[in-house]
């Protein structure tokens, strides 16, 4: 199993709004254990067992190897729809609505 990542020691996670989805697949290219775009041509975040989680909201942990991938696809995505927050409080560390 991963180990999941940390911002101050705790776990994070991460969600895609698909409201604001553009499609480019620049998540995919960047983590694509991760991220997947479906056949509807949105991009979903996938559980650690490889299977695309497509419930509006849906979460997937941070994996530790990955922190770095994830983050930057959420500051590079032009629809400002991905979201890592920190899971114990659920604030936002990286995409729009981060400090």
């Amino acid at each position: 199993m991963q180990q999941e990542a940390a911002v101050d020691g705790e776990g994070l996670e991460v969600w895609i709004d698909q409201d604001l989805c553009t499609g480019d697949g620049i998540c995919a290219q960047y983590a694509p254990e991760v991220f997947e775009l479906d056949i509807d041509g949105l991009a979903y975040v996938k559980s650690s067992q490889d299977e695309l989680l497509q419930a509006p909201g849906a979460t997937t942990p941070v994996p530790l190897t990955l922190l770095r991938d994830v983050a930057d696809s959420a500051k590079e995505c032009p629809g400002d729809c991905i979201h890592v927050r920190r899971v114990s409080d659920r604030v936002e560390v990286y995409g729009p609505d981060a400090e």
